[in-house]
């Protein structure tokens, strides 16, 4: 089973690691791939070019904020409710459920999400949860309501916001939805396995490293936000630190024509073991 919605993953100088295309070829899940105009060619001869969409601007310099912002046009262009944007450094998804996390082979889990979220009105962002955020032994509600979306996220299309700044736009996002009355999602019984930031080339690396420990990211996330956000030191570099508290009187609202199910529905999901070693990856 695959998204009713379509997934858009922005990527840069990775055409050779490509992770979340090859993870959503694994799956047989359709997706595009947003690149500049310069690297068409290197991604056309790993990608089909039919799931190849170029920007029309390229080396801005601005990070991922332009091409975030056409992806957003784009899709509302395409007449979609929501759309999943997502980072080109995810190797695996997963279903977590009974202290197992499961690695999926298809886009069930997307749809489930997708499904879960539309029974709802006033829903802005949703996403899955990283997987080193979710240890499989701990006690884990199935998502987390009013909390930052990062890096595999589901937004409606027709919000009156867009992407800004230069650092930390996924948090940004997020507390301006929430600050106006919004809700966010975020599942914890689907995951999605992200490589840490800065292990793998391309991508917004010039923006990293120009920075000194990351103190910027979160000095400006505290200009935008100096209410809700302060910096402070932790794992030998600086950090922001976010106060959601506010936010926890955002409640969810059911859509005036929505009938709830009975019963579960697992979506066809099985748990399969392998008996073979199976890797897209080497």
């Amino acid at each position: 089973m695959n998204p009713q919605y379509p997934i858009y993953i922005i990527s840069k100088g990775r055409h050779e690691t490509r992770f979340t295309s090859r993870t959503l070829e694994y799956m047989n899940v359709p997706y595009f791939i947003v690149v500049e105009p310069q690297e068409y060619l290197k991604y056309a001869s790993v990608i089909n070019s039919k799931k190849i969409i170029v920007t029309p601007f390229s080396n801005l310099g601005q990070g991922s904020i332009p091409v975030r912002n056409f992806v957003w046009e784009h899709a509302k262009k395409s007449g979609a409710k929501r759309y999943w944007i997502m980072d080109d450094n995810i190797k695996w998804f997963y279903r977590l459920n009974r202290n197992v996390k499961v690695v999926v082979n298809s886009g069930t889990i997307l749809k489930a999400a997708e499904d879960f979220v539309d029974r709802y009105d006033n829903v802005a962002l949703a996403g899955l949860q990283y997987d080193y955020f979710a240890p499989r032994k701990d006690k884990l509600q199935p998502f987390s309501l009013n909390t930052r979306i990062y890096s595999c996220i589901l937004i409606k299309t027709d919000l009156n916001y867009r992407w800004r700044g230069r650092y930390n736009e996924d948090t940004d996002l997020s507390i301006r939805v929430l600050q106006d009355g919004w809700c966010t999602i975020l599942f914890n019984a689907y995951l999605c396995g992200k490589v840490p930031t800065l292990t793998v080339k391309g991508g917004n690396a010039e923006i990293y490293n120009d920075t000194d420990l990351r103190k910027e990211f979160a000095e400006s996330l505290q200009k935008q936000h100096p209410d809700l956000v302060e910096v402070i030191w932790k794992y030998n570099r600086w950090h922001h630190k976010v106060n959601l508290l506010p936010f926890k009187k955002n409640k969810l609202k059911f859509r005036k024509d929505f009938v709830m199910p009975e019963g579960d529905n697992d979506y066809g999901m099985e748990l399969i073991k392998f008996t073979e070693n199976k890797t897209i990856f080497k």
